[in-house]
């Protein structure tokens, strides 16, 4: 499998730690607020690059972080007439209901930055402890040109970012680069006793912190939004590599923007969009699916017309899916055709290598709509075995269950005993052609809260 890796610029063969093992670790949210379709993005395209993995035979721990101490956060608790402590375990419960709205499997370690305080002090006093951070009243931040390598990941010289609009000037850093690891605070604000005086971390400081304790000094795979690239990234592996002597991760995955009508999202443009509302107007699958069906590192265009294009691709998902249990329930048994396991074999394969191409998405769905094409082919000949169709829904299950789609499926419903002896009374009078009293049957079957219908595929019976 090759990954593009943000800090060479290039793809590269994955290669992890330990053989059969990976480790990952992906930004999670600031917890002040419900997230918007461009944080639903990562959570999705992750996820899947998670069952990847899985479905190639890889063990994963997969981290994702809650950031539960920000100014953000203790700002929306003045809006809310709240504590800050109580704005993030409400967004957190928010986010969790998008995410399992989504079909976003929960973290193997979902770790707090509110639980880690002991931990990011103590890699802070390492930093103090090398020369790479100091204290300046009350504050303690981190000196930028003292990492060599500083740049590295955002492909920025230090030259450069002295002269970006984004370095923050302030009086008491001895370098306008240097970055805060520890804000000093008063006794009324959200804070935590350290050796430096009353305060919280910085935001930077805290995934080092929690990306060492839950993996380890070096990490498989880091990913996030390209919009973390710098500064926040770029300050990790300088935060990390410093205090470790190790490098801090292997590759870097960073997923594209999100657009809406050709137009960057923002509050201020009136464009902004929560992932929430999306859902309520097209459901959470279609969201899902808008976040794969484009590579994850291309900027992607939110549009009403997309969405409405991958609804209808979902529908014709579904109705395969629907169609084959029909078929295989009216199919009789044989053998597997030479013709279908290749057929099978190819799609497999054609799926494989596209996601094998640095998590290819929008090729991998290609593959499934080929397996579609040769599916409902398979559906409408009354000739093909019950095996045959049970293997090409097994097959379609293994691609889409990559993919984190097709989980709204109805189950069958148990079909009472009653129903099941009318039904087969209905089936005698019409081979009798009785066809009076197959309408009879028909009607009491319809009276018990059941629809009776003769398909391509043989009877179906639906609950109302």
């Amino acid at each position: 499998m090759k990954i593009y890796n943000t800090l060479t610029g290039q793809k590269e063969e994955f290669k992890p730690l330990t053989e059969g093992k990976v480790g990952i670790y992906v930004c999670g949210p600031t917890v002040y607020n419900f997230i918007h379709i461009g944080n639903a993005r990562p959570i999705c395209v992750f996820d899947v690059f998670r069952r990847y993995l899985e479905f190639k035979g890889f063990d994963v721990k997969f981290i994702q972080n809650y950031t539960d101490v920000n100014d953000k956060i203790i700002k929306q608790a003045e809006i809310e007439n709240s504590t800050p402590e109580n704005i993030a375990l409400k967004y957190i419960k928010e986010y969790e209901t998008d995410a399992k709205g989504l079909n976003v499997r929960p973290a193997d370690i979902q770790p707090k930055v509110s639980l880690y305080m002991d931990k990011i002090i103590d890699m802070i006093k390492t930093l103090v402890e090398k020369g790479y951070a100091y204290e300046s009243g009350g504050d303690v931040y981190y000196r930028t040109r003292k990492f060599k390598g500083y740049g590295k990941l955002s492909k920025q010289s230090i030259d450069d970012l002295i002269a970006g609009a984004r370095v923050e000037i302030n009086d008491i850093k001895e370098d306008p680069l240097d970055f805060a690891l520890w804000k000093s605070a008063d006794e009324n604000e959200q804070h935590w006793d350290s050796p430096w005086g009353k305060g919280r971390p910085g935001w930077h400081i805290e995934c080092s912190a929690m990306a060492k304790d839950c993996i380890g000094d070096t990490i498989d795979i880091h990913c996030g939004g390209k919009d973390l690239v710098f500064p926040h990234h770029e300050n990790e592996i300088a935060q990390s590599e410093a205090a470790t002597g190790k490098k801090f991760a292997n590759y870097w995955m960073h997923n594209g923007h999100i657009n809406i009508d050709n137009k960057k999202m923002s509050k201020s443009a009136g464009n902004f969009f929560l992932t929430r509302d999306a859902a309520a107007k097209y459901g959470y699958e279609t969201i899902r699916y808008l976040m794969i069906q484009a590579h994850y590192r291309m900027p992607m265009n939110y549009t009403a017309e997309l969405l409405e294009s991958c609804k209808a691709s979902l529908e014709r998902l579904y109705n395969c899916r629907e169609n084959l249990d029909k078929a295989i329930e009216g199919a009789k048994d044989g053998e597997i055709t030479a013709e279908a396991q290749n057929i099978f074999d190819n799609r497999m394969k054609q799926f494989t290598e596209a996601m094998d191409d640095d998590l290819n998405t929008a090729d991998g769905l290609t593959a499934v709509f080929e397996l579609v094409r040769e599916l409902n082919i398979m559906i409408s000949d009354s000739s093909v075995s019950k095996q045959q169709l049970q293997k090409g829904a097994e097959i379609f299950d293994k691609l889409t269950g990559v993919l984190g789609i097709l989980y709204n499926r109805k189950k069958d419903e148990e079909i009472s005993e009653e129903v099941l002896e009318l039904a087969k009374q209905r089936t005698e009078a019409r081979k009798a052609k009785n066809f009076a009293l197959a309408d009879e049957i028909r009607d009491k079957i319809s009276a018990l809260g059941y629809t009776i219908k003769e398909t391509r595929q043989g009877t179906e019976i639906t609950k109302n």
